[in-house]
């Protein structure tokens, strides 16, 4: 082979095509990773890596702003927001280089500039560095992992300064804003009302649907709600921003609900409104036009259950194709991707799947909500237990939260769970494990759990 023919070629180096990577070089495959910006994609470099780093700060400065609750008096705080960004840098720059490093020891080829699918196995190449030629490279397999990107409503005023994506919040300078308005109370709008709400910010959340999180259990949404009115947090539900314009050093956000007007001011706009697939620009004009239903409507490319395009040879994960944009998702559909390039049947199972709210306390949930049952047909109960009868929730002085079970009434087989509380990040795994081997409710009451601890509430909830 020459330097530029390849068992595998993957365009795009997140959590689905670097962990792609690693399985295809593992398997023997001759494999390359074609990236225009730095190694991690959307998690590491602009989504949940970095969040969580500045969010470990946020966590801390509201730990120590509360101490005196706990006996600890603290004088003199304050965040300096220029330096827990360059902490998050710090973090995402090592986890970078990890990525890096292992893509030297399992010989994988990074080529770092645009690609471009021209037919199933030629990929058109133009390196970053100047003075390179672009070049095609060929590939008996291709993965396209190009992940997603923010959504941006045509509200008039979006361009304005301080208006701003989660990209751009997440390298934001200077002080910590004294207003911010977020437009979307879904995951990423309220993880960032939590951070910047830690850090001494008033917070005011606008949604347009009729309540947040709308991808999650209805009841956690309005626990969710209430527990952010509670803390001093403004929130507007069934609420539809309309412009944003310059009021002197502020930014005047109008917005419409229940049929009146209405405007708060903001030093920064967070317009987090969902995200859309990357794939523009990752096909050649002509390729699409001899494949007419490659990309759907929204431009999500369109595959089967191996993952595979309407192209033999060109494969699809992640973001790109839609589905639940997650990385550890985007993780394993790379991995059985590769597994079905080798033949073989991916070993990962891809449900149930785990998604987490990074809030405090956090939330999190897998498998079936007593709704989505209920549309199924499928007959349930349901356990709760209160957190506020759990010991360590009470050390901790944790806001209000439960657990939730949701069950087959037939013969008991657990099905869905439902959490708010402390380490609910951490706990889903358990019920993620028992849902997906078919366990049942008896099978997690019966196991002892260490007390005083967060998970124990799992244990009492399944006693019920």
């Amino acid at each position: 082979m020459s330097d530029f023919e390849f068992d595998l070629v993957i365009i795009g180096a997140g959590p689905g095509g670097y962990e792609a990577a690693f399985d295809a070089a593992a398997s023997g495959m001759r494999t390359a990773v074609m990236e225009k910006d730095k190694v991690g994609g959307t998690c590491l470099n602009r989504g949940c890596i970095p969040t969580k780093a500045i969010m470990h700060s946020s966590d801390i400065y509201r730990d120590a702003n509360a101490g005196a609750a706990f006996g600890v008096d603290v004088t003199g705080l304050s965040a300096d927001l220029d330096r827990i960004i360059a902490r998050k840098n710090q973090v995402v720059e090592t986890l970078q280089n990890g990525i890096l490093s292992r893509f030297k020891k399992d010989k994988i080829t990074l080529l770092q500039g645009t690609a471009q699918v021209k037919d199933g196995h030629t990929v058109a190449f133009s390196p970053n560095e100047d003075g390179q030629e672009s070049r095609d490279v060929t590939a008996k397999y291709i993965m396209v992992a190009t992940g997603s990107h923010p959504f941006v409503p045509p509200i008039p005023g979006v361009d304005l300064p301080g208006v701003m994506t989660s990209d751009d919040l997440l390298d934001i300078s200077g002080p910590v804003p004294e207003e911010m308005v977020i437009i979307g109370g879904g995951v990423i709008g309220i993880e960032f009302a939590t951070v910047f709400f830690d850090l001494g910010t008033k917070i005011t959340i606008i949604e347009a649907l009729d309540g947040l999180i709308p991808t999650m259990d209805k009841e956690l949404g309005r626990s969710l709600k209430m527990n952010l009115k509670k803390k001093g947090i403004d929130v507007h539900t069934g609420a539809a921003v309309t412009s944003f314009t310059k009021d002197g050093d502020k930014i005047a956000v109008a917005y419409k609900e229940k049929e009146k007007d209405f405007v708060v001011p903001a030093d920064v706009v967070l317009v987090s409104t969902g995200r859309r697939s990357t794939t523009a620009g990752v096909f050649s004009d002509d390729f699409l036009a001899s494949h007419p239903d490659f990309l759907t409507q929204r431009g999500q490319i369109v595959v089967d259950q191996n993952y595979q395009t309407a192209e033999p040879g060109i494969y699809a994960i992640g973001d790109a194709i839609g589905g639940i944009m997650l990385a550890h998702t985007a993780t394993a559909e790379g991995r059985n991707a590769v597994a079905a390039m080798n033949g073989k049947k991916g070993e990962i199972r891809m449900e149930p799947v785990p998604s987490v709210i990074y809030t405090s306390p956090e939330i999190a949930q897998v498998g079936l909500t007593q709704d989505e049952a209920k549309e199924k047909g499928i007959k349930v109960k349901t356990r709760k237990f209160p957190m506020s009868a759990n010991g360590k929730t009470v050390i901790e002085d944790l806001d209000r939260g439960y657990i939730k079970l949701v069950s087959s009434e037939e013969d008991d087989t657990l099905l869905g769970a439902q959490l708010m509380c402390g380490r609910a990040s951490d706990i889903i795994a358990e019920l993620a494990v028992a849902i997906g081997n078919g366990l049942k409710v008896a099978d997690v009451a019966n196991v002892i759990h260490p007390h005083p601890s967060f998970v124990e509430a799992v244990m009492d909830t399944a006693r019920l």
